[in-house]
């Protein structure tokens, strides 16, 4: 199994396989547009723009189950990504990250990983290009510390 095996939705209900990212390093973030911990949008957006041309990518999945602080839907909060961050990777529809009804792509990374819930938003995930999971990063890991692994995934 890799995250290739899964579909993720679009803002506009269309349904994506992430089978498109094979053979790109990918971030995978829960994000809330009223989180203390959005301003990390900044580092992840410079990130983006310094590795894309290399095969890097950030998907974010805005997410309302901590402390409601994504009230927005998945449109609205796309475009608070796009205006208030100049965020221009891909922002999905808002989803679960726990419990029953956790997307099936994040139900995966938590249990490749230390099969324990997802503690708070921007949770990051960094995916080699054969769609392992390399490293999982907590909410308060900032952005830029995750850069030599990404560095290292972009060299493999």
């Amino acid at each position: 199994m890799s995250i290739y095996e899964y579909k993720v939705k679009k803002t506009d209900q269309t349904s994506v396989s992430l089978e498109e990212y094979a053979g790109k390093v990918v971030c995978i973030v829960n994000t809330a547009s009223k989180c203390g911990l959005v301003g990390q949008l900044d580092e992840l957006e410079e990130l983006y723009e310094k590795y894309k041309e290399e095969g890097f990518v950030i998907l974010g999945f805005p997410c309302n189950q901590f402390h409601n602080q994504e009230p927005l839907d998945g449109v609205a909060a796309a475009e608070f990504c796009k205006l208030n961050y100049g965020v221009t990777f891909p922002i999905f529809d808002k989803i679960d990250v726990n419990g029953e009804n956790a997307d099936p792509l994040y139900k995966y990374l938590v249990q490749q990983t230390d099969n324990s819930d997802i503690k708070w938003n921007f949770t990051k995930f960094l995916i080699g290009r054969d769609g392992e999971i390399i490293k999982r990063f907590a909410p308060i890991t900032a952005p830029k510390k995750m850069e030599k692994h990404i560095q290292q995934a972009l060299a493999q």
